[in-house]
């Protein structure tokens, strides 16, 4: 495998990792970045381009970007803490104080930390949207905000997997004027010059490369490393499950090489990003980069980190937690340590922040195997960071 990029002194076991993610762990095109105290100490890429690969295909390249899926959701989490930072968003306020059309279905009490935390009790939608509705910036604000609760918001928490990128867009929208993907871009990845858009823009198509679903190599543990399993696999076989349901709320599966879907500002699942970009939001939450000045205070990073969420998920059908916004460290999602604060996407990708060991981590890959929120190459990584600190 020839492997691409560079490591610091020390870090020696995370491109060891890396190999072993191509060679046993069945990575077609993959690319890793760590950030330790704002200097970058981890920078690789190997494989190919797009997943299908082959002899003659495209390489991986330095700027090669890839849909990141639900790692979109802790890059987009930026968003509405920055709004608090700054006075403009009351995370104690209902939201309907914001989006008026929002209090109806028993969702009327529902307060903006519920929405952030999967407290909002609209998981999933009683219709679903097409992929074109999908994306269209009307039809899934539209939905949300009538769509009944499952659940006394607050009461109990559920992943939003897709909703979540309906609920975030149009309060974001509704606070600002701005869409989600252009505030993050000129307020945050813009003026860094991170390789990460929600909204992938015209000019940038030409590095993304292709993703695509891959069977795990024989013998490799795949999905939640949790128990009861029997209970998870009962969830996802039943398509009148929550579980089911909440991953459907947009039916038939958008095409994620779809230039359509790659424009999409959907902020739950369609991110788009180099593993350099999607670390460097997160080194830049922890404070001063190379690559410009801190963007949390002390404060802020702390509430990144403050559960609002934890114990049996009604959608995931695991002990989950969750702060604002993120996916905290727990044996469903492991991070580095009780303190990191990130997200994982469906299928591999990854990335987070561990303010006490200073580490910023993105991990994105072309292959998307049946991992939800904790892959094996992901993990591999990860445990190879930890073992350099």
């Amino acid at each position: 495998m020839d492997i691409q990029g560079e490591v610091a002194a020390g870090f020696e076991a995370v491109r060891d990792a890396f190999v072993r993610n191509f060679e046993v762990l069945g990575d077609r095109g993959a690319a890793v970045a760590v950030y330790r105290d704002g200097r970058k100490v981890v920078d690789l890429w190997a494989g190919s381009k797009d997943v299908e690969g082959g002899e003659g295909g495209e390489p991986w390249a330095a700027g090669t970007a890839q849909v990141v899926r639900s790692a979109t959701k802790g890059v987009a989490a930026v968003v509405p803490l920055l709004l608090h930072q700054r006075g403009l968003l009351d995370l104690d306020a209902p939201v309907g104080a914001y989006w008026p059309q929002f209090k109806a279905g028993g969702k009327e009490r529902a307060l903006v930390r519920d929405l952030l935390a999967h407290r909002a009790g609209v998981p999933a939608l009683d219709v679903p949207l097409t992929p074109g509705e999908a994306v269209d910036g009307v039809s899934g604000a539209r939905a949300v905000a009538g769509q009944r609760a499952f659940w006394e918001p607050g009461s109990a928490h559920g992943y939003h997997a897709q909703t979540y990128s309906w609920l975030l867009s149009e309060l974001v929208l509704q606070v600002t004027g701005a869409s989600l993907g252009q505030w993050l871009a000129q307020e945050v990845t813009g003026p860094r010059g991170l390789e990460f858009w929600i909204g992938l823009p015209a000019e940038e198509t030409g590095r993304v490369g292709r993703v695509g679903p891959v069977e795990p190599p024989s013998g490799m543990a795949g999905g939640l490393r949790t128990r009861p399993r029997r209970n998870v696999t009962q969830a996802w076989e039943d398509p009148s499950s929550l579980t089911r349901r909440a991953f459907a709320a947009i039916t038939p599966l958008p095409d994620e090489n779809a230039p359509e879907f790659r424009a999409a500002e959907l902020p739950a699942s369609a991110g788009i990003g180099t593993a350099r970009g999607l670390a460097g939001v997160y080194a830049a939450l922890l404070g001063d980069t190379e690559d410009g000045a801190g963007l949390f205070t002390a404060q802020t990073r702390r509430l990144a980190g403050t559960e609002l969420s934890s114990g049996p998920d009604r959608v995931l059908v695991v002990n989950t937690r969750f702060g604002p916004g993120y996916m905290l460290h727990s044996p469903a999602s492991p991070l580095l340590s009780a303190g990191s604060f990130g997200h994982p996407g469906r299928g591999g990708s990854l990335g987070f922040a561990d303010p006490e060991a200073g580490v910023a981590f993105g991990y994105v890959t072309n292959a998307h195997a049946k991992s939800v929120t904790a892959d094996p190459r992901a993990q591999a990584l990860l445990r190879a960071v930890r073992g350099a600190l």
